[in-house]
C-alpha cells in the first residue's frame, strides 16, 4: 500500500471588511482551473509556509510554526490579491513589493530593504485543518482571520487565480449552491460558520470561544449512505455532507 504523502504546511487568510449593508464580505480569489490543488475553486487566499517565513518568524514571538505560518499567510494574501493585512509600508511601496514577491525575493529582505515592517498579531487563529487517507498532496492548513485595510481592493494576480472579489459568506454558499462557483469540503464548512456572524467581532469572539484544533475528516457509513464528518465541537454548524456531494480538493 502507498503510504500517505506527508502533510504541507499551510496558512490561509480569511479578511473580512463591513458591508454598506448585511453581514460582512470576505476576500474570495477563483483558482485558476490548471491548478493541481483546488482547481476551478473558489478559496481564501493562502500558500504553503516557505523557509523565508520562517526566517523572517524568527524576528516575532510567536512560535515557530505559528510565526511562519502567520507570515505566509500575510504574504500569500499580499501576493494573489494585493491586500496588505498587517504590513508597513504603503501604498506603490506595496505594489513594489508585490511584484518583488512574484519574482521570488524573500519578504524579510524586501521588508528590511523598504524599512517597512510586518504584524503577525494582527492575525487570529481562527482554525486548523489536517486532512489524512489522501494519495494525493496533503496540506495542514491554518487559518487566521483579518479585518481588511480600510479602502483596500483585491487586484488578482493572474497566475495562480484568475479572480479576486469580495462577498458575504452566505452569498459565497448561494453561488456555489446555485452551480455557479465551486468550493472544496474545507472553504465550504468555514463558510457555514462565517456566515452566522454579523461583524469581524463576533467572529473573532467565536474563534476566541473555540480553541483552535486540528479538524481531520473522517468517513463515516450512516443509514442513508456514507458522510465526510469533521468534529461537533469546533463551532462548525454543519458537521457532515454526504461523501458523493464533498469536493475534497
Amino acid at each position: 500500500m502507498a503510504e500517505e504523502p506527508e502533510a504541507i504546511p499551510a496558512a490561509t487568510l480569511i479578511v473580512m471588511r463591513p458591508a454598506p449593508a448585511g453581514p460582512p464580505e470576505l476576500l474570495m480569489v477563483e483558482r485558476a482551473a490548471a491548478m493541481r490543488f483546488a482547481g476551478g475553486m473558489l478559496v481564501f487566499p493562502g500558500g504553503r509556509v516557505d523557509p523565508g517565513d520562517h526566517a523572517l518568524a524568527t524576528l516575532h514571538s510567536h512560535a515557530p510554526e505559528e510565526g511562519a505560518a502567520r507570515i505566509a499567510a500575510i504574504r500569500e494574501t499580499l501576493e494573489e490579491a494585493g491586500i496588505a493585512v498587517g504590513l508597513d509600508p504603503g501604498g506603490a511601496e506595496l505594489l513594489a513589493l508585490r511584484e518583488a514577491l512574484h519574482a521570488g525575493e524573500p519578504m524579510g529582505e524586501l521588508l528590511a530593504v523598504a524599512g517597512g515592517a510586518i504584524d503577525p498579531d494582527a492575525l487570529v487563529p481562527f482554525a486548523r485543518w489536517l486532512p489524512h487517507g489522501l494519495r494525493h498532496r496533503v496540506f495542514d492548513t491554518r487559518f487566521y482571520l483579518a479585518r481588511a485595510p480600510e479602502g483596500a481592493e483585491a487586484v488578482v494576480d493572474g497566475n495562480e487565480n484568475v479572480r479576486a472579489f469580495w462577498a458575504s459568506a452566505r452569498d459565497v454558499l448561494a453561488m456555489a449552491d446555485a452551480g455557479e462557483a465551486g468550493v472544496i469540503f474545507p472553504t465550504r464548512r468555514n463558510l457555514e460558520r462565517l456566515a452566522r456572524f454579523a461583524s469581524f467581532e463576533e467572529a473573532v469572539a467565536d474563534a476566541i470561544a473555540h480553541p483552535v484544533r486540528a479538524v481531520t475528516p473522517w468517513i463515516e457509513q450512516r443509514g442513508d449512505g456514507r458522510y465526510l464528518c469533521i468534529p461537533d465541537d469546533l463551532g462548525y454548524p454543519v458537521t457532515a455532507e454526504a461523501l458523493d456531494t464533498a469536493v475534497r480538493g
